[in-house]
């Protein structure tokens, strides 16, 4: 099986080699670029299976990036911030990344982070697309909720006979929500469930992906029990 391929973007030199030679002592093939535009240039050239992107970068900031990216690919983004309360964090996952960590970063919790993306997303360690589901949270058949179906096995989704498009992310969101409507779910347990966490995360980034599943479903699909979590309305 291939290698992982991954898309390193970051523009300060010391952290581009240091992070791309653990990256390739834990078996990943690594492409690193030092700005936005070169990165763009070599996702659509090489067209990883994960792409790690600093916020701060010259000539197309990360956010920017990530939003090209998202705009031609599913392909799983980690975004790389400076600062965790930053305005950043939440624009990047906005504009369509999954995940964030936070700099200065420990080398063993990026590993982390990005394995556990790759497993979201169907990655065993190799290249190849993921399916995006996860098979404990519904199995089998279409699943409807007023004018939304969810095809469990084709991995669909429709709203009022028109498909949706969603990221691996957002289905396994959905999946989540729909395997118990009714039933309201933290963000620690979807944090657990969907972002594969055993530790303890940030819940801002199920608040935005609730955000932007809601604009594909529609806006009262999920609906918020304030202290609680969210659940899906049967």
């Amino acid at each position: 099986m291939a290698e992982t391929h991954v898309l390193f973007v970051e523009d300060d030199d010391v952290i581009r080699e240091a992070t791309q030679l653990a990256l390739e002592r834990d078996g990943f093939t690594v492409t690193a670029m030092p700005d936005g535009l070169s990165g763009l240039e070599a996702f659509r050239a090489d067209r990883p299976d994960i792409a790690l992107l600093d916020v701060m970068l010259p000539g197309m900031d990360g956010v920017s990036l990530c939003r090209r990216i998202r705009d031609e690919s599913t392909v799983p983004v980690i975004m790389l911030s400076a600062r965790a309360d930053s305005i950043d964090v939440v624009l990047g996952l906005e504009a369509g990344a999954d995940d964030y960590v936070t700099k200065p970063f420990d080398g063993s919790v990026l590993m982390a982070r990005i394995r556990a993306v790759l497993r979201r997303f169907g990655h065993a360690g190799g290249a190849g697309a993921g399916d995006g589901g996860r098979e404990e949270a519904a199995t089998g058949g279409v699943l409807t909720f007023g004018d939304l179906e969810v095809d469990t096995d084709g991995m669909e989704v429709r709203r009022a006979g028109a498909p949706v498009a969603l990221t691996p992310t957002e289905m396994r969101l959905l999946l989540e929500f729909s395997s118990a409507p009714g039933t309201v779910l933290s963000r620690d347990k979807l944090l657990e469930r969907v972002w594969d966490y055993g530790w303890g995360g940030d819940t801002r980034v199920v608040d935005v992906h609730v955000q932007r599943l809601r604009t594909k479903i529609g806006q009262d699909r999920i609906e918020t029990v304030r202290g609680f979590g969210y659940k899906l309305k049967g």
